[in-house]
């Protein structure tokens, strides 16, 4: 199943992604979507190292009161800022941890190979606290969901 993604032009930015539902319990539901990159669908990905696609199985819960079934074709919409606040939390807030906890032991010990180590030891509480806080964030990066046959009609 192809993967697309969609910019509205209305009053915030959005991503749709289709997907299947695979799992119901009760309003929620698991829907696996297709996470492809921009070159898994040229005609020669065959031929290219760079070509993949992931399954993920993404958690909805279902506000509006519609029945899903499992194989129920889905659009899971999300808002654009959920993307770059996640980026934000797993890429480049350690990054800057990393960065500026580097100086501070370098400057403190003037031995490169430790003041590394204990940066990159930082690291470890930070997604330790993310892990932890995980179910908090759940609630900030939550899908809504659309039926296709809703959406084509």
């Amino acid at each position: 199943m192809p993967q697309f993604v969609m910019r509205s032009l209305q009053m915030a930015d959005i991503i749709k992604h289709q997907g299947i539902v695979e799992n119901i319990n009760g309003s929620h539901l698991k829907v696996r979507i297709i996470q492809a990159s921009a070159c898994a669908a040229c005609s020669v990905k065959g031929h290219c190292s760079s070509a993949d696609t992931k399954e993920k199985l993404i958690d909805v819960t279902v506000t509006d009161g519609a029945i899903y079934k499992p194989g129920d074709s889905v659009i899971l919409i999300g808002a654009l800022s959920m993307g770059m606040k996640a980026v934000f939390l797993a890429f480049i807030l350690p990054f800057f941890i990393l960065v500026i906890f580097l100086f501070v032991f370098m400057s403190i010990w003037n031995n490169e190979l430790w003041s590394s180590l204990c940066s990159l030891f930082l690291l470890a509480p930070y997604y330790l606290i993310l892990g932890l806080n995980k179910n908090r964030l759940a609630k900030n990066f939550s899908f809504s969901i659309e039926d296709i046959n809703r959406n084509t009609k």
